[in-house]
């Protein structure tokens, strides 16, 4: 099954200046078709009070919400997908357990991540991190714009189309050359979030992606 996969997805965090349930109003608000709430910090409890608050948000303004982790919870709200950032995830499983109708993403730092992703079923994939990023820090080397070149180039010959995003740092600037390694678009937290003016810093990067 075939899914809606934005080019812009919009990633909430854990961030003083806005909670998760203002981010994605305010990303909304500016034309958002997907957010990603990415909260690591709270109970069940806490996270279904956010969840079923942002799924209204993304009801009334159109928009996919999908949940970092946390698959325990499908059924228990308006959730249409979920984001896993388990690198040894089984992708396979994961589908068995969610149904076809459930977007199921994953997060990739090689090319042997994204074989692996596409093989298993994955609908998408965050690959990173682009530069270095404070919102999910790890270990892996940096890829650039000549890693996203090199990795869209090997997945072409293999004829693998698996929409990739790239994540991890990107910035306004780094749109334009991203964009023109071939990648399927761009998952951008920070940089939206931490702005001075959410709405005006979302907007800016919907011109130059969409």
């Amino acid at each position: 099954m075939k899914k809606f996969i934005e080019k812009l997805q919009f990633i909430t965090h854990d961030i003083q200046q806005h909670s998760h349930i203002e981010q994605a109003q305010i990303a909304c608000s500016a034309g958002a078709k997907w957010i990603q709430y990415r909260c690591l910090t709270k109970n069940d409890d806490e996270l279904l009070i956010d969840i079923n608050a942002i799924a209204e948000i993304c009801d009334d303004w159109g928009a996919t919400l999908i949940v970092t982790d946390h698959v325990h919870l499908n059924g228990k709200a308006d959730i249409q997908g979920f984001h896993i950032e388990d690198f040894d995830a089984d992708f396979v499983k994961l589908r068995e357990q969610l149904g076809e109708a459930i977007t199921i993403g994953g997060s990739a730092t090689t090319l042997q991540g994204l074989i692996r992703l596409a093989k298993e079923g994955a609908d998408y994939a965050g690959f990173g991190p682009f530069y270095t990023t404070t919102t999910k820090p790890n270990k892996a080397p940096l890829l650039g714009v000549e890693g996203y070149q090199n990795a869209m180039a090997e997945l072409k010959k293999l004829d693998i189309n698996l929409p990739v995003l790239a994540v991890g740092g990107i910035t306004i600037n780094d749109i334009d050359p991203l964009m023109n390694t071939g990648i399927f678009g761009i998952a951008v937290s920070a940089a939206i979030n931490q702005a001075e003016d959410m709405r005006s810093a979302y907007l800016d990067f919907y011109d130059q992606i969409v």
